[in-house]
């Protein structure tokens, strides 16, 4: 029965998100296009993609009770102390300053998590995670650095 129940469940949701995905990929791209040097734009897709692989470490840590290594994931790959790591610095002055804002606020939570799911509560590091992660969709949603 719960295996029929969750196959219900992942199915419903498929069917969702392909129909979302679909009403979302059929408009214009509006997002700005952010020119900048090819080696650039390389070292901040290797970022994002580390940012990504951290957000899923985070995740799995935190599914397993592990909230201090979930914290410690968190600002060393992604809170305000990893910014010389990433060279924030440097791209600082290739972006524009709206889409920074939103790279800055995405670490700053970032470094929230970490001291909320030092805390040991999950449910609010969990929230808290969220503002990461809603940080990242607004970059997304409004920028591309490929045509």
């Amino acid at each position: 029965m719960k295996i029929k129940y969750s196959l219900s469940k992942t199915l419903l949701f498929t069917a969702l998100f392909s129909t979302l995905s679909t009403n979302i990929y059929a408009e214009e791209d509006k997002r700005k296009f952010v020119e900048m040097p090819k080696m650039m734009q390389e070292h901040q897709l290797t970022n994002m993609r580390d940012h990504l692989m951290a957000i899923n470490e985070i995740l799995v840590e935190m599914g397993n009770d592990n909230l201090d290594k979930a914290a410690d994931i968190a600002e060393a790959r992604l809170g305000m102390s990893s910014l010389g790591l990433h060279g924030a610095s440097h791209m600082g002055k290739v972006i524009p300053k709206e889409m920074g804002a939103i790279g800055t606020s995405m670490h700053k939570a970032a470094s929230r998590f970490a001291l909320k799911a030092q805390e040991g509560d999950a449910l609010p590091a969990y929230k808290a995670l969220q503002e990461v992660t809603a940080a990242c969709v607004a970059c997304h949603a409004g920028y591309k650095t490929r045509k």
